[in-house]
């Protein structure tokens, strides 16, 4: 009797497995093309809104703890928050995002440099960091001209060291107390600084192999044909899209500091009043 029910468990039981092999293949199958689904739905790029408002009461927040020195907070691309600094507040803000436990930006992302010839202050510093605590980005955005100097970052963040030598060699910019600022990409001897807008394309010297002395010289630059600009005029317009918008449109300002100011000035004159009165009576 014994024997018989194992035969009759083993004729039943592989049926059994195959039934449920063929059930769990197809489960799996039906989940593993859920999830594709689920993963193309997402591959489009959305702002997450509640980081941004994270990111916004944080800047707000900044703007009560350092209100001498940021001048303004934007989002730029969305998400993508912006701080315009005082060159003065170079080292207490990034302290600020450094130590401070809110903020927590200990990575060093990079350091670069814009030239805008139009601006009174035609340089423009930025800085970029990372807080792998909060998971969450900055940028720092600061001025100079050709003479005044910034303070380096490079006691705070030594990543910062080689950045700012490259943009003391490609814009001229000067970073106060930096421990070794020299040229980084051009050759010794080099004048000028490639980047600005008012470097020559073709530089003003040339390299070449000189066979007589067995050396590389330099010599001034010759041009076997003179420079050609192609400024062509096409018919269709390149960005219709943004035919309306403004070259700000980008941008979402939450603080300026220039209300601060104007009230300010207005207490400055209200006070210079009546002291006048009182001197007045």
């Amino acid at each position: 009797m014994f024997k018989s029910g194992l035969k009759v468990c083993s004729r039943i039981l592989p049926s059994a497995q195959t039934f449920f092999r063929l059930e769990t293949t197809g489960t799996q199958g039906a989940t593993n093309q859920n999830a594709n689904q689920a993963k193309q739905a997402n591959t489009k790029w959305q702002i997450d809104l509640v980081k941004r408002e994270k990111l916004k009461e944080f800047a707000l927040y900044m703007t009560k703890c350092l209100p001498k020195y940021i001048q303004q907070v934007q989002f730029a691309g969305g998400d993508e928050l912006e701080v315009l600094i005082h060159p003065t507040g170079v080292l207490p803000v990034f302290a600020f995002l450094k130590g401070h436990h809110p903020a927590q930006f200990t990575s060093f992302i990079f350091c670069c440099g814009v030239d805008v010839p139009t601006r009174k202050n035609r340089f423009e510093v930025v800085y970029a960091l990372l807080s792998t605590r909060y998971n969450a980005r900055i940028r720092i955005r600061t001025y100079t001209d050709e003479i005044a100097p910034i303070e380096s970052l490079t006691p705070l963040f030594s990543g910062a060291e080689w950045y700012e030598r490259e943009v003391y060699d490609l814009y001229g910019v000067w970073f106060n107390n930096h421990p070794d600022l020299r040229r980084l990409l051009t050759d010794y001897g080099f004048e000028g600084y490639p980047q600005r807008k008012d470097f020559p394309l073709t530089g003003y010297v040339e390299l070449r192999w000189d066979q007589e002395l067995q050396q590389v010289i330099y010599e001034p630059t010759e041009m076997a044909q003179e420079f050609r600009k192609f400024d062509l005029n096409t018919p269709w317009e390149v960005f219709p899209a943004f035919r309306e918008s403004s070259i700000t449109a980008g941008f979402d300002v939450i603080h300026t500091a220039e209300e601060k100011h104007e009230e300010k000035e207005c207490f400055d004159v209200r006070c210079r009043c009546n002291f006048k009165y009182i001197l007045d009576t």
